[in-house]
């Protein structure tokens, strides 16, 4: 999802729903009207407020008393904003391995795996991009590199 997407995805109010006035973040996903006061939540803020009050409230209840997607609270937990309650009898898999996680989309172990793998392929490119501005070492150490002609 990209970064835009993910924006509207969660239901920002961008505007007050008493006064029409602008709605500024104040952060953990609620927004204040900078004329009236009026307080407003997006998506997350409204499951983050549910939540803390109701430990252990499945998406389905979410939706029902709340408003907000299941699918939207699927992607609050793969974005690793919210957790599924310990003990709980249904859980995230890891995208890789398959082991039980609470959010995110990879375990710890294979969190780390992919992360490793990125920084060898970041790295790999890097020393692409050297190659490619001379700066390997050659037998010609100390020629010219550029000659006009």
């Amino acid at each position: 999802m990209s970064m835009l997407g993910a924006l509207d995805a969660y239901h920002i109010p961008r505007t007050c729903k008493e006064c029409g006035g602008v709605m500024i973040f104040k952060g953990v996903g609620e927004y204040h009207c900078e004329d009236c006061g009026f307080v407003d939540y997006d998506d997350y803020g409204k499951v983050r407020m549910y939540i803390e009050n109701h430990k252990g409230a499945t998406a389905a209840e979410i939706e029902k008393e709340v408003g907000v997607a299941q699918r939207t609270v699927r992607h609050l937990l793969k974005d690793g904003r919210i957790e599924i309650a310990e003990g709980s009898k249904v859980y995230l898999r890891c995208e890789l391995c398959g082991k039980q996680i609470r959010s995110g989309q990879f375990c710890p172990d294979c969190e780390m795996k992919v992360h490793r793998n990125l920084e060898e392929k970041q790295r790999e490119m890097m020393r692409k991009v050297a190659k490619g501005f001379g700066m390997e070492k050659k037998s010609e150490e100390g020629q010219k590199r550029f000659v006009r002609e």
